[in-house]
């Protein structure tokens, strides 16, 4: 979830709130469900977890996404997956991530109603030329939680429309 509300931005301008309440929000909740369901399936040998990164954690916009509490706490549920996917692979768990570019959600509504980045998107994600659906990362979601991906784990998968390579 954005930060924005609660303070997030450029680093010299967060507020201690701003950064800790984006930090519970897309990382401690991460944290706490990981550990519950990581619970039932060492007990049960197998299972898959699927973490929500983003983009802007390795390659990132600074004119119109700079949130750097966002971004950070983005960048450790990277590192997060892939340290778990380490641990846990000989338990038979997968753990992956799915990076998103920016999406049509409720989230980003106020990226939906500003032209300048409209246009923007049209280069930044040049596959989709504007937003992405939200159909488009269910369906990562489904092929990495699914059989088809039973020998994948500790990967990030970007599905960001080419904004990586934009």
């Amino acid at each position: 979830g954005s930060g924005r509300k609660f303070g997030d931005g450029p680093l010299h301008l967060i507020s201690d709130a701003g950064w800790e309440r984006t930090l519970d929000v897309n990382l401690k909740t991460m944290f706490l469900m990981s550990r519950a369901v990581l619970r039932r399936m060492l007990a049960r040998e197998r299972g898959a977890i699927l973490n929500m990164a983003t983009v802007t954690a390795y390659s990132p916009e600074p004119s119109n996404f700079a949130t750097h509490a966002y971004a950070a706490a983005k960048g450790a549920a990277i590192a997060m997956t892939r340290s778990m996917a380490a641990y846990y692979a000989p338990h038979g768990i997968r753990v992956n991530a799915i990076a998103p570019g920016l999406v049509r959600t409720p989230m980003s509504l106020r990226a939906q109603t500003d032209a300048r980045i409209l246009e923007l998107m049209k280069t930044k994600q040049p596959l989709a030329g504007s937003l992405l659906d939200p159909d488009d990362i269910a369906r990562a979601a489904v092929f990495l939680l699914g059989p088809s991906a039973q020998m994948i784990t500790g990967q990030v998968l970007g599905v960001d429309g080419g904004w990586e390579v934009s």
